[in-house]
């Protein structure tokens, strides 16, 4: 479905407003950067390699689809938001982890080589290279950091906007590596990473309340006479089928709408980012496979899982309508 035919929901004007205020940061911006070691700079992007690969098969998997300086750059933007959301998650307890983050920010937004930092040297030399807003760095920093004061949520309107700066300005980001038509191609970027992150809530319930975070809206698990003590007993209850089928298929509805943007993107980033969506949306079968169980494993995809859907995503890229 084309965002086009349909009225915009109040979450996605009140995110569209805030992606271009974050796109429109880069007119203002000098990104200037030189890193005459090629060397250090060869070792920095595969140290995000790295980094992709062990904490995310499935985007690894994805950002090998891409030409090799498009895939060393998304892989950089990976690394950049995997260590600062390990900031907030891994800190120990008497971590001042907003010091911690604000700390990061100021290194990696420094327009000076970080001689000392591998994923902060790619990482510069990757928005440079690509023109990446800075804003929406600013934007995830910002996200991360609601993470460490926020651990309910009212309303889906409320998580959508803490998915927009976790997870939508990465596909923001994305897009500028990728390469795209123009503006219109924002709101599309949007939903995806809304869906991805809801993706990522659904999956993760279990583990997230042990870290003692509750991500699902509090109003939608009333509606299905759901409460905390639920979640914290960790059984799966009809109930509980009935919200998590509720969940899923509005998470199903997001990456439809949203794929539509495929189109909108540079011939040669097409596949790579369909590849990413349609694999994170195979989670939400085999959370069904299982019987709605996310209290004691993680969903996940298997390599064979991964490659066979290739073929027929690779399709859907070149056939994607707009």
């Amino acid at each position: 479905m084309s965002l086009a035919h349909r009225k915009p929901q109040s979450w996605e004007q009140r995110l569209l407003g805030a992606a271009q205020e974050a796109f429109d940061s880069h007119k203002h911006l000098d990104h200037a950067y030189n890193d005459a070691d090629a060397v250090a700079l060869a070792r920095a992007y595969h140290r995000c390699a790295e980094i992709t690969r062990q904490h995310s098969k499935t985007f690894y998997v994805a950002s090998g689809l891409l030409p090799k300086e498009k895939r060393q750059a998304v892989r950089a933007l990976y690394a950049f938001c995997r260590v600062t959301d390990d900031i907030v998650d891994c800190a120990k307890p008497t971590d001042d982890r907003l010091a911690k983050l604000s700390a990061w920010e100021a290194k990696v937004m420094s327009p000076h080589t970080c001689e000392d930092d591998d994923v902060c040297r790619a990482w510069a030399d990757a928005r440079a290279r690509f023109g990446i807003p800075r804003g929406y760095a600013k934007q995830l920093i910002e996200g991360c950091a609601r993470d460490v004061v926020q651990t309910r949520y009212r309303t889906f309107d409320e998580l959508a906007e803490y998915a927009y700066s976790v997870a939508s300005t990465v596909g923001l980001m994305a897009m500028s590596v990728i390469g795209f038509r123009d503006e219109s191609a924002m709101p599309y970027a949007i939903r995806l990473g809304v869906a991805l992150q809801m993706t990522n809530i659904l999956r993760d319930v279990g583990e997230d309340w042990r870290n003692g975070r509750l991500y699902l809206p509090l109003d939608e698990l009333a509606q299905f006479d759901l409460s905390e003590a639920d979640i914290a007993a960790g059984k799966v209850t009809e109930r509980w089928r009935s919200f998590m089928r509720f969940q899923i298929a509005r998470n199903r509805q997001l990456y439809a709408e949203s794929f539509a943007g495929i189109r909108l993107l540079d011939a040669d980033g097409r596949f790579a980012i369909a590849a990413a969506a349609k694999l994170y949306e195979a989670i939400l079968c085999d959370i069904e496979a299982h019987d709605y169980d996310v209290f004691t494993r993680r969903a996940h995809l298997s390599t064979l899982g991964k490659l066979s859907r290739l073929p027929y995503i690779w399709w859907l890229s070149r056939t994607a309508k707009h």
